[in-house]
């Protein structure tokens, strides 16, 4: 039987070297008995949760994260740390899973990048990785709503901490994987996310200075 540290050491060769890790990851849910394994089980209830139509046609998080995966794959040798970059990809939005709720007949997921910095962090210290990793890939998935923050001059923007967390640039980098794992990526959808990312790049390093 796989041991966890396996299973982990599996994964990251998926991520760091398939064209497509969704593939390995559907794959390896269906097929072998991790989905009911912790920490293994954080990712299998993704499946679980819907999403609003309107902002992800995918379907639940799951698909998304697949979808969000592929996309960081094609860009992670632009990151500065490709391994903290791709598992960002793939944990960031395990905080949908407690955050989820039906408002009003609508599906949010209010503060799931606070929630998911937590469960990330609880996802990796199951196995034998620096503490420096994870604390870079827990910053990472803390941040990653900040680029609808930031854009949209939201009272949740708080660059000046996300700027002390995290790489300016890597971020702007798993947004755009983010914004890009929604649907069918249509060159309309590609063009204008890539002008958001760049207005999210401006503001901050106008706040910079």
């Amino acid at each position: 039987m796989d041991t966890l540290q396996n299973i982990f050491k599996d994964f990251e060769n998926h991520l760091m070297s398939d064209e497509k890790p969704s593939h390995y990851f559907n794959k390896i849910f269906k097929e072998k008995n991790i989905s009911h394994q912790y920490p293994f089980t954080m990712l299998n209830n993704l499946k679980k949760v819907d999403q609003s139509p309107k902002h992800h046609p995918e379907g639940n998080v799951w698909n998304h994260t697949m979808l969000v995966v592929d996309r960081a794959a094609m860009k992670k040798e632009k990151s500065s740390n490709p391994k903290v970059f791709m598992w960002s990809a793939l944990l960031h939005d395990l905080g949908k899973v407690p955050a989820t709720k039906v408002r009003k007949g609508r599906i949010t997921a209010y503060d799931h990048d606070k929630f998911g910095e937590k469960l990330s962090r609880d996802f990796l210290t199951v196995f034998d990785v620096e503490e420096d990793f994870i604390h870079r890939v827990s910053k990472m998935v803390r941040w990653h709503m900040q680029i609808l923050f930031v854009v949209k001059d939201l009272p949740y923007a708080d660059i000046e901490k996300m700027l002390n967390d995290i790489h300016l640039e890597d971020m702007a980098l798993l947004s755009l994987c983010d914004r890009l794992g929604r649907g069918p990526a249509t060159e309309e959808k590609v063009t204008l996310e890539e002008k958001n990312v760049e207005m999210f790049l401006q503001k901050c390093r106008a706040f910079k200075g």
